[in-house]
């Protein structure tokens, strides 16, 4: 099923105030913040998008609160892809794809990143295929994307702080609207 903009704002409705896994915030507080900074930023309306909508995945499936406590994987960086591809250029697809990989790119780049990571996001880590070889580091940041999927993930780490003021989910929802494929 290929989703619309008001299908997101509903999945955002009916499950956004589930508490995002092992964080401060909720799920629809964690996207908000995340685009926030994206627009801080001076990121594309595309970038902005990738931002807000880069865990969605969490929200289309039902393997629990918190499925890396079971050992399991939701590979919520896919599980958004078939729904949203035919809605949005490649620029937002890819960034939301790669932000997983980007996280092991980082840890493997950054010294201090792993350590400042939560215990939640560790404990995906391992599942998601722990910290990038230098030859994975070399093979991911080559590819189209990876630098603005690097991008989406350092506004993902930084998007947890509780009762951040953000817009609101309308107000990306029409940044959203004007990268679509069609309108």
């Amino acid at each position: 099923m290929a989703l619309t903009l008001p299908d997101i704002a509903e999945i955002f409705r009916a499950r956004g105030h589930e508490q995002y896994t092992g964080e401060p915030v909720s799920h629809l507080e964690h996207a908000l913040q995340s685009a926030t900074l994206a627009q801080e930023a001076g990121a594309s309306d595309g970038l902005v998008t990738a931002a807000l909508l880069h865990d969605l995945g969490h929200l289309l499936h039902d393997l629990g609160a918190n499925p890396t406590l079971s050992g399991t994987d939701d590979l919520h960086q896919y599980r958004a892809v078939p729904f949203l591809r035919h809605l949005f250029a490649p620029e937002v697809i890819t960034a939301i794809r790669l932000h997983v990989d980007a996280k092991r790119y980082l840890c493997a780049t950054r010294p201090d990143y792993y350590d400042n990571l939560s215990e939640d996001s560790k404990r995906s880590l391992v599942l998601q295929g722990g910290i990038f070889s230098t030859k994975e580091q070399e093979a991911f940041i080559s590819e189209p994307g990876a630098a603005d999927a690097v991008k989406v993930r350092l506004w993902d780490d930084k998007a947890k702080t509780p009762n951040r003021r953000t817009p609101d989910l309308e107000h990306f929802l029409r940044r959203a609207q004007r990268c679509c494929l069609f309108t």
